[in-house]
């Protein structure tokens, strides 16, 4: 049974940090299937549609009856040990910092053996549940796990190397005034972390419920402008060398159209928070977070952006907004990319309208702030990339992935 997880001592300011280091990263194209279904926490293999033989490694083809009709599907990930072993030796950098190393061969219940990352609660030769996570190159792998859950499973070593669970880690919320970001905090002081840096811009302005946000005792408030570079980096300064997990909950919403406006003042509001303010965050903290990738159980290990679901595809009545949210978007990709080399995960969350002022008019379901924060931490600790919260999301989504041209007219008869 894995050992709870204590608090971590004091960082020893003398001994240099450790450059970070990602496992091997190569994977051809095909195999890439796997990867995409991780970043969204889900276990798919290659499934014939001719014979219905599921295979693994993936290959072009269907190995049993050579069909070129083979997708990417949910299977089960029930499975058996058949053997497992410790590593004692690599010479993969990644893997040297980190021995020793359980692995083992599973047979899935689907068909299919696999090599995987064992976690210390499974017995050898018993039954497992077999999940694929994104490692700290960003790839999928194998991980068996406990047939059912077991105390203080999340808290082993070598699992948390593929999650990034806010437990015991410091997290900076940017904008903690808005019911999101208030929801955000309560949630991460109840997922267990150590600290939580709450970012206020314009703090002579008074926001309902943050009173008791700021009386938390795990809780540091900052004065925190997304739009200001001068306050971003004396807060950098201050915590930037302290934090584990960065939220950007920053956000500008005007709710119009393109043609609603005579001006582009609305849009430049909006531009300048959703899109520079991230830029300004990644310039300012990207490189203190990535040269953090390796500093023990204090590890930098997350980035997550708030984005909307509408970055994806654009709602006409939020026009603006949307395509600010779609610059963001992109340019988390980009971020995605650099902070990887370092290990670090950069999470995108597309929820679909939320419970708050902005979305007055907009029907039911809406999310509420409450529910968003928690698909936030789960995300974090499951260690998905791209987070889809509320019906709304997965129903546009599930419709976009088949036809976005559909998805685009039916927005539009929405406005």
């Amino acid at each position: 049974m894995t050992p709870p997880l204590t608090r971590p001592p004091k960082k020893n300011p003398v001994p240099r940090t450790r450059r970070p280091t990602v496992p091997p990263s190569t994977r051809s194209r095909v195999a890439l299937g796997l990867t995409a279904a991780a970043a969204e926490g889900r276990f798919a293999l290659q499934k014939c549609d001719r014979c219905g033989n599921v295979q693994y490694p993936a290959q072009e083809m269907c190995r049993a009856c050579l069909s070129e009709q083979v997708r990417w599907a949910t299977v089960s990930q029930r499975g058996h040990l058949l053997s497992d072993t410790t590593l004692h030796h690599s010479n993969e950098l990644f893997f040297r910092e980190r021995l020793p190393w359980r692995l083992g061969l599973v047979q899935l219940d689907c068909g299919p053996t696999v090599i995987a990352h064992v976690h210390d609660d499974c017995r050898s030769n018993s039954a497992v549940r077999v999940t694929a996570k994104l490692d700290r190159s960003g790839q999928a792998v194998m991980i068996a796990l406990p047939e059912h859950d077991t105390p203080h499973m999340s808290d082993e070593k070598r699992y948390r190397e593929f999650v990034c669970d806010p437990k015991f880690r410091r997290v900076l919320v940017t904008d903690g005034k808005s019911a999101v970001g208030q929801a955000l905090v309560h949630a991460l002081v109840a997922a267990g972390t150590s600290m939580v840096f709450v970012g206020v811009a314009e703090p002579w302005k008074r926001a309902t419920g943050f009173q008791s946000v700021a009386a938390l005792p795990q809780v540091q408030v900052m004065p925190l402008d997304v739009t200001d570079t001068d306050s971003l980096l004396e807060v950098a300064g201050e915590v930037g060398s302290k934090i584990d997990i960065l939220i950007n909950s920053a956000d500008h919403n005007r709710t119009s159209a393109v043609l609603e406006k005579r001006d582009v003042n609305t849009a430049h509001d909006e531009i300048e928070v959703n899109y520079l303010g991230l830029l300004r965050l990644a310039q300012i903290f990207g490189p203190i977070m990535r040269g953090r990738g390796a500093d023990g159980q204090n590890s930098a290990c997350a980035w997550v952006n708030l984005l909307s679901i509408y970055a994806l595809t654009n709602f006409p009545a939020f026009g603006s907004w949307a395509a600010s949210k779609a610059a963001a978007y992109s340019a988390s990709q980009c971020l995605r990319a650099e902070m990887r080399e370092a290990g670090i995960r950069v999470v995108n969350v597309f929820p679909g309208p939320i419970e708050d002022e902005w979305h007055q008019l907009i029907l039911p379901p809406k999310l509420t702030p409450a529910a968003l924060a928690a698909a936030v931490i789960g995300a974090l600790k499951d260690g998905v990339e791209d987070v889809f919260p509320g019906a709304v999301a997965q129903d546009l989504i599930a419709r976009w992935r088949e036809c976005p041209k559909t998805v685009e007219r039916e927005l539009a008869l929405e406005r």
